[in-house]
């Protein structure tokens, strides 16, 4: 059986289908696995969400949920957890559910999963690019790989022979694990009756998701839904964005996004101002809303810089300052300073007004600043710099039971290359995991 693509959907298929005793190789184009865990969460990897299986699921729409209830049921966040923790991470959950890693990295979380790997006798092969899978009479009948890139030479190997493998032959010649410096496969064709696809969909190209899969599909005949960013930063307007605030970040915030008068989405979480935009958590958890309506209208991102107090709150705590301290010095104490000169500007105060010169216009202008502060006018919501895309495989051609395709026997599907797409917080990563443990048990 051949896996395509080692992410974390690849990873989890490959080695359920390994443990249950069928011969597996794993090909990966780029010259590592797991590329998209080790830059998950900053590095820091949200290795799942806790709570109930429902809990998980109502996170999704409705109609994505449906489709991945039996992936994870089969497959749930709480072995998920255990799969890692057994094997010596130690992991925390955050109050909003999130669960990270409390001393590792990303890099841990993917030697487990190469340990697993290696440990069920999965054969790896980097640096392998596919480029057609093989049908007749519309069964799977093997995979044609094309030209990588030897990471020590820096040369192409398409001067190499094309290769026919069987099954066989293949095992017979590769007999250990490959290490992430392989040199990878010459072009060929590898004979096989199974091949799941994990490839992801075409976000972060540079970490080897750049939309492969998705041809692939539409030449065996699957429908493949518009493709568009989910979890991305956001590019803003010059006005009134300013790009000097590039690297500050406003924690516990909520973000608002508008358009004709009428509420899109809100978030709440940390926000970072980027050289073109805005990023960070809450900016991910609206970008996909905010993507699907971009063509209807202007939208604009306002920000509640302090979402559990109100505005009248907000007067009493203005009015309860010390009369001689500055107001900037108040807000330095809520604010990052750069943000403070921001705000200070916005609201129309001088930078040494003290409290005790501040009138009732200013501090009701202040404290409405805080409550709804304008971040600017959204410009872009960039597909490549997004965490994960949202479209992808009609779910209608996959059998959820199994992640069969109902189109081609012997072919899966699993993560991110179908059309579902979580939010922020580990359920992406958590549906990768489920949706390609059940494809590689079927498959």
């Amino acid at each position: 059986m051949i896996v395509v693509g080692a992410g974390a959907a690849g990873i989890i298929a490959a080695w359920r289908a390994a443990t249950l005793g069928k011969r597996v190789v794993l090909l990966e184009k780029t010259n590592r696995i797991g590329t998209k865990i080790l830059i998950s969460g900053g590095g820091k990897c949200n290795v799942a969400h806790e709570g109930s299986i429902e809990s998980v699921l109502k996170a999704f729409r409705s109609e994505e949920a449906r489709f991945i209830r039996p992936a994870v049921y089969k497959f749930t966040n709480r072995q998920i957890i255990d799969m890692f923790t057994s094997r010596g991470l130690e992991v925390y959950t955050r109050p909003d559910g999130r669960v990270f890693p409390v001393h590792q990295t990303a890099k841990d979380v993917v030697q487990i999963l190469r340990d697993y790997l290696t440990e069920a006798g999965v054969i790896i092969h980097m640096n392998t690019p596919v480029e057609e899978i093989l049908v007749t009479d519309g069964e799977v009948t093997g995979v044609r790989t094309g030209t990588g890139t030897d990471p020590k030479r820096g040369y192409a190997n398409k001067a190499q022979p094309a290769t026919r493998y069987g099954a066989k032959a293949l095992l017979a010649e590769v007999m250990t694990n490959i290490s992430d410096d392989d040199s990878g496969l010459p072009p060929g064709v590898i004979e096989c009756d199974r091949v799941i696809v994990a490839v992801g969909g075409s976000s972060y190209p540079n970490s080897g998701t750049t939309g492969d899969g998705f041809g692939w599909a539409r030449a065996l005949g699957h429908k493949v839904e518009r493709v568009r960013a989910a979890l991305a930063p956001i590019y803003l307007g010059l006005d009134p964005f300013d790009p000097a605030l590039s690297g500050v970040a406003l924690r516990d915030v909520v973000i608002r996004a508008r358009q004709n008068k009428k509420e899109l989405a809100r978030w709440r979480g940390d926000m970072l101002w980027t050289h073109q935009g805005v990023s960070g958590p809450t900016i991910l958890g609206i970008s996909r809303a905010v993507e699907e309506a971009i063509y209807d209208g202007e939208i604009t991102l306002v920000a509640d810089l302090v979402p559990d107090g109100t505005p009248e709150r907000l007067v009493e705590i203005l009015l309860a300052a010390p009369r001689r301290q500055l107001v900037r010095t108040h807000l330095a104490d809520l604010f990052p300073e750069r943000a403070v000169s921001l705000l200070m500007v916005a609201a129309g105060i001088d930078s040494e007004m003290a409290f005790q010169n501040l009138d009732k216009k200013s501090r009701n202008r202040l404290a409405d600043l805080l409550k709804n502060y304008a971040l600017g006018t959204v410009r872009h919501v960039p597909l490549e710099k997004g965490e994960v895309v949202a479209g992808g495989i009609s779910r209608e051609e996959i059998d959820p039971q199994t992640m069969a395709s109902r189109l081609v026997s012997g072919l899966y599907l699993c993560g991110e290359i179908m059309d579902v797409a979580g939010p922020v917080g580990g359920y992406n990563l958590q549906a990768a995991f489920a949706t390609g443990y059940l494809a590689g048990e079927n498959a």
